[in-house]
């Protein structure tokens, strides 16, 4: 174990990253900070994430609060407090909040690099949107950098 990689964050506190995230998005640990092993990221999901699949990284999901709607292939469920999710790689989902307020949320990609798409999105601004939702067309390309893909409609 190398001791210079030893993080210790104060309650609220994020890592800093390349680009200002929103308070929804807190890093904890980022994929430079874990030799890119994985990435950790307190969330609160305000905005669904349409129907996607991550063709390398493994997603898990711990709800700290809250209640997340999650499509997984063909299946719907709703995971709660205390509730962990693992989204393995390869296979198509989708996330939403099914409670007001909206769900929080450890999310650990591994191996890491979602804090990076994160910016990268945030960089873009609206221009993956349309009518304020994510759209597949214009985040895909995005997406692609991170071997993601979202479903088109």
């Amino acid at each position: 174990m190398t001791k210079d990689r030893f993080l210790l964050l104060q309650p609220g506190e994020a890592r800093p990253g390349r680009v200002p995230l929103p308070p929804a998005f807190a890093v904890k640990a980022m994929t430079g900070d874990t030799e890119t092993r994985f990435s950790l990221m307190e969330v609160t999901l305000a905005r669904d994430i349409p129907r996607h699949v991550h063709h390398e990284a493994d997603e898990c999901i711990y709800v700290l609060e809250g209640e997340l709607g999650i499509d997984f292939a063909d299946e719907t469920h709703v995971a709660t407090k205390g509730m962990f999710v693992l989204l393995p790689h390869g296979v198509p989902h989708a996330l939403r909040a099914v409670s007001d307020p909206a769900p929080r949320l450890l999310q650990i990609s591994s191996p890491g690099g979602w804090e990076h798409y994160l910016e990268d999105l945030f960089e873009a601004g609206p221009a993956v949107l349309t009518d304020g939702a994510v759209d597949p067309v214009k985040i895909n390309p995005v997406a692609a950098r991170y071997s993601i893909t979202y479903e088109e409609s």
